[in-house]
């Protein structure tokens, strides 16, 4: 028991000097204050997301990606991303990422059809550590049809 009061006195002092030390509770000067705030935060989403119902929440949390995204620039937001992606890895360890990245493909093979899979698989094919798939198929001439990239 000392060894879970010494714990949280740590953290305690953590979010004392401005860290988040409970995942929602930023900006809590304590372990009950952010625990407290993380659950109001958690508890107000659920509101929000029974009054828009699925699809609107949805499209709430996509205006806030893309407000997000502007508010960082290009680079800012890869960086974001890459971040959530090494995290996530971290967390599902090395054969649950990769099966996840292989259920992601099937997903997206299934939504582009045989088509636009196989084209998009043209201009990945394309891409170098330098530059993307579609500027080189431009400055090579290659033509790359995007209207197949849409789902079915």
């Amino acid at each position: 028991m000392a060894s879970k009061q010494q714990s949280r006195e740590e953290l305690d002092e953590k979010a004392r000097q401005g860290e988040t030390v409970v995942p929602g509770g930023t900006g809590g000067k304590s372990v009950e204050a952010q625990e407290h705030l993380a659950e109001g935060r958690s508890k107000g989403g659920q509101t929000r997301r029974e009054q828009l119902g699925h699809e609107g929440y949805q499209e709430m949390g996509h205006k806030g990606g893309e407000t997000r995204k502007e508010q960082l620039g290009h680079e800012g937001y890869q960086e974001m991303g890459h971040k959530g992606g090494e995290t996530r890895r971290e967390q599902l360890g090395h054969e649950g990422y990769q099966e996840m990245g292989h259920k992601g493909g099937e997903t997206r093979r299934e939504q582009l059809g045989h088509e636009g899979y196989k084209e998009m698989g043209r201009k990945g094919g394309l891409s170098t550590k330098d530059k993307s798939g579609g500027e080189r198929a431009e400055e090579e001439g290659i033509e790359i049809d995007e209207s197949k990239f849409t789902n079915k």
